[in-house]
């Protein structure tokens, strides 16, 4: 991509992640890894995970052990601040 292109196009999903990723670490979530990209990938208990699905869209990762998933959340240039908020709440 050529004059920044890329950061044009992606810099609103990077924005967002910034946002996500502070309300997982607000709200105690333990992460699988740091990532610095839209992609964040937390580990919840599989009860938690069970019930925040019923609300949020997220993506199974992979099964830590028997009690535990990692899931992954991503950002996208159509996530609002809005939803990252309602997130929180429900964090």
């Amino acid at each position: 991509f050529t004059d920044n292109l890329y950061f044009k196009i992606a810099g609103h999903a990077i924005d967002m992640a910034g946002r996500l990723r502070k309300v997982l670490h607000e709200k105690g979530c333990r992460f699988f890894l740091e990532s610095p990209t839209n992609q964040q990938f937390i580990i919840l208990d599989n009860k938690r995970m069970d019930t925040l699905a019923r609300e949020v869209g997220f993506d199974f990762w992979m099964a830590l052990d028997d009690r535990h998933t990692v899931v992954r959340f991503a950002t996208s240039w159509a996530t609002t601040p809005e939803q990252v908020e309602a997130l929180r709440e429900l964090l």
